[in-house]
């Protein structure tokens, strides 16, 4: 709890400062999370995500907010950017993010089950009712983990493109998707990395992954002349893609897109 005192003095309580020294691994893990779901800049006490974590774990929206803003000062990405979260970090924090920094699977899985434990629901009841309904076995657990890593990977992604195509700046979230700039099957080590991930619009996903879209490791964006050849030279058409051509993508707030991954998708661009 905080308040102002009559001489404009910023107060805090005593039990708030007791508190934040004594984080747990489960609630640090659950923050970091949370760190993941919600734009940077957006983070604030009454931000959806972190009132529902800070009701779970039983700490305050305050805190949740000062330890996402914690995790921020940890990510190279942001103070490349010039974007530097919170200086006062614990050891603890620096440990967890050390932990699930490259095994952004595992973070999905991990916090899920601490938000489903403490919710006193299976993991499946959280994530999707209907999956409870199926026999317990690998198949359900199969179908589980698949959901929590879509629903992992999106969040991230569109979080840090805050819900905005990168090409088009569309902001309608039903039409943006989280794109792999190389495929989940054929990198399993970056399948869950959001730096492995772009925001885009459904039609430039579709035109991103058959190469008629390429993206370079400056960020510059190219147009296959593929597109205007099966454009009957309509004119609509072509000017409405050749607006991006050369023009750079708007780089999201964290997780910038890794340079080696987007090399290895625009040399097959390049070679279509």
């Amino acid at each position: 709890m905080c308040w102002v005192s009559m001489s404009g003095i910023l107060l805090i309580d005593i039990n708030e400062i007791v508190m934040a020294n004594n984080w747990t691994k489960e609630q640090t893990i659950v923050a970091l999370s949370v760190y993941c779901k919600i734009p940077f800049k957006k983070a604030s006490n009454n931000h959806p995500e972190i009132v529902k974590a800070a009701n779970l774990i039983g700490r305050t929206p305050v805190a949740v907010k000062m330890k996402v803003g914690n995790f921020g000062s940890f990510d190279p990405k942001l103070k490349a950017r010039g974007i530097v979260g919170l200086s006062n970090t614990s050891k603890l924090d620096e440990e967890i993010w050390n932990e699930y920094c490259n095994n952004w699977e595992k973070l999905a899985y991990d916090s899920e089950v601490i938000l489903s434990k403490l919710a006193n629901k299976t993991i499946g009841e959280v994530n999707d009712p209907d999956i409870s309904k199926i026999p317990e076995g690998r198949e359900r657990e199969r179908l589980v983990k698949q959901r929590i890593n879509q629903s992992f990977f999106r969040n991230a992604v569109l979080s840090s493109y805050n819900n905005k195509c990168c090409i088009s700046n569309l902001t309608c979230t039903d039409l943006l998707e989280a794109c792999h700039i190389i495929d989940w099957s054929e990198d399993i080590e970056n399948r869950l990395n959001p730096s492995n991930g772009i925001c885009l619009n459904v039609l430039f996903h579709k035109a991103y992954d058959k190469n008629l879209i390429g993206i370079s490791p400056d960020y510059d964006i190219y147009i296959s002349d593929e597109i205007f050849d099966n454009s009957l030279s309509q004119d609509g058409i072509k000017r409405f893609f050749l607006q991006f051509h050369k023009k750079k993508i708007n780089l999201p707030d964290k997780f910038l897109p890794n340079k080696n991954l987007l090399d290895i998708h625009f040399q097959r661009f390049l070679k279509q």
